[in-house]
């Protein structure tokens, strides 16, 4: 039977209406509002497959195991103490039976998986561009943040291949570097659908971009209402 207390090194978080209990790191790498957002972003339907790329702790299929009725969760981890993380949340919440861990690096899932083999991709994915800006000393936190192991472009490619024809493709990714994003879908036949920017304050710029995209689709691009994530204070 797994131990449901956290280790020295670890927090115990409840979180959301369903009362997720998670296992984090104190000094590690911890989830944060940009995985929120995109969890309530996305939609699965009703016995679709998903595969989260870099799922860190799990936070995701966590996430949508609650709010979904998606009948399978893959999360991808390259990062063995976060992809064990990972496990131990999925015991923690009971959710064995609609979730699985790999410990793997994602770029080679294509010699693994098969092609067209899930109707949905997501990914909150390292922000920074290898070796720009300061790389945290924390491995951990310096590989879930800069993209060390694979571009932007490397992870639009693969999540083509995992999806289905008409499958779709969720995406968080900061604003300053939306052009890349887009770019790289469309040169990977996953066409933009659904856009929203969300602004830390009303009237300020943008921080991030969420992108639904979907595979082998026309021309049809909607750009929703920004998203407010904090309101002035009277």
């Amino acid at each position: 039977m797994m131990n449901p207390l956290p280790l020295p090194d670890e927090t115990l978080d409840t979180f959301g209406k369903n009362e997720l209990r998670i296992f984090q790191k104190k000094r590690g790498y911890r989830f944060s509002a940009d995985a929120i957002l995109l969890g309530e972003f996305v939609r699965i339907r009703k016995d679709e497959r998903a595969i989260d790329l870099g799922t860190g702790c799990g936070i995701l299929p966590l996430l949508l195991c609650q709010t979904t009725k998606g009948s399978s969760f893959l999360g991808v981890e390259v990062q063995k103490t976060l992809s064990d993380l990972a496990e131990r949340n999925v015991a923690l919440n009971h959710l064995q039976h609609r979730i699985t861990i790999l410990h793997e690096d994602y770029r080679i899932l294509p010699r693994t998986l098969p092609a067209s083999s899930c109707h949905v991709v997501i990914s909150n994915p390292p922000y920074r561009k290898f070796l720009s800006g300061r790389v945290n000393p924390s491995r951990e936190k310096a590989i879930a943040r800069h993209e060390i192991y694979g571009a932007i472009e490397d992870l639009i490619s693969v999540a083509a291949y995992l999806l289905l024809p008409k499958g779709r493709f969720y995406l968080i990714f900061p604003a300053s570097r939306a052009v890349d994003a887009i770019a790289g879908l469309r040169r990977n036949m996953l066409e933009p659908k659904r856009i929203r920017f969300a602004h830390p304050y009303a009237g300020g710029g943008a921080k991030f971009i969420l992108v639904e995209s979907v595979k082998d689709s026309g021309v049809e691009l909607k750009i929703m209402a920004p998203l407010i994530l904090h309101e002035p204070e009277s």
